[in-house]
């Protein structure tokens, strides 16, 4: 039973195929009913068994109605795939003007849908899986894209000082700057800065949340990951990638269904783990 948000299309569709062509009942979820219906209704007539929910992750009602409907009709889940998300930039685009919403939906959703539905995860002695779609533009030391301010890469990178407080107060202040002005001088990642920001946070909260789930009682384990699938050509990317959407889903998918190998706090593109 995996549940994948955003899947209406482009990876998060690919993703949500893959598994259902594996055999597990999916949950394909969209903001937009018509088009999550569109998308399931393909699925479906393939044979495969995918279900669909209407889900917003910036909206804890939906996510609540959501959780209540899991609960209701299939007692929990054994996979999450986080794959919503925005960006707003394309070529040599770096606006912040929609930084607010990349923030709360890349970021701040991908939280919410974690801390909703870890309760609902079911016991399993492969352990449950959670698989966050991130970047590798949001690598804390990235060679060209990276934060300048030293002392606070590396108490992001130090896994004794990582708190849920500190990646919050890390984006809230990059939003702040960006209301009065500052952000250019703040030493922020320099491509694509609101969207390299959130999935830093993003990755960060993966290495926050693996440790803490480390604690986990054998048989109700629960693994999470983070990887980045690309460029790939999607419309997040006005179709500039180099990338398909089925390529970029292998290494998801792989995540989500691994079983000789059991790995939590990781980053992997392709397959192959990357530093953050």
């Amino acid at each position: 039973m995996a549940v994948v948000t955003g899947s209406n299309r482009g990876i998060g569709f690919e993703i949500a195929h893959q598994l259902a062509s594996h055999g597990l009942t999916v949950v394909l979820t969209s903001r937009e009913t018509r088009v999550g219906e569109e998308a399931t209704k393909i699925m479906q007539e393939k044979g495969l068994n995918v279900v669909f929910h209407q889900l917003d992750i910036v909206d804890p009602a939906s996510i609540e109605t959501f959780s209540d409907w899991i609960k209701e009709n299939y007692g929990g889940l054994d996979i999450l795939i986080n794959n919503a998300g925005v960006n707003f930039n394309f070529g040599t685009d770096n606006s912040v003007e929609y930084a607010e919403t990349v923030i709360r939906t890349n970021y701040f959703g991908t939280k919410s849908m974690i801390k909703t539905m870890i309760p609902l995860m079911r016991p399993s002695p492969f352990g449950a899986r959670i698989v966050n779609v991130t970047s590798r533009l949001g690598r804390l030391n990235g060679r060209r894209n990276r934060i300048a301010n030293v002392s606070l890469r590396q108490q992001l990178e130090d896994n004794d000082s990582l708190s849920e407080e500190l990646i919050d107060s890390t984006v809230n202040s990059f939003l702040e700057q960006v209301k009065n002005g500052t952000w250019e001088s703040g030493g922020w990642p320099q491509v694509f800065t609101d969207y390299s920001l959130s999935k830093l946070a993003a990755n960060a909260y993966t290495r926050l949340m693996a440790r803490i789930l480390s604690d986990q009682p054998e048989g109700h384990k629960i693994y999470m990951n983070c990887y980045c699938p690309g460029w790939v050509k999607t419309a997040m990317t006005d179709w500039a990638g180099h990338t398909s959407p089925e390529v970029a889903a292998d290494t998801a998918v792989w995540l989500a269904l691994i079983s000789d190998q059991f790995v939590s706090g990781k980053f992997f593109a392709e397959r192959r783990e990357i530093n953050f």
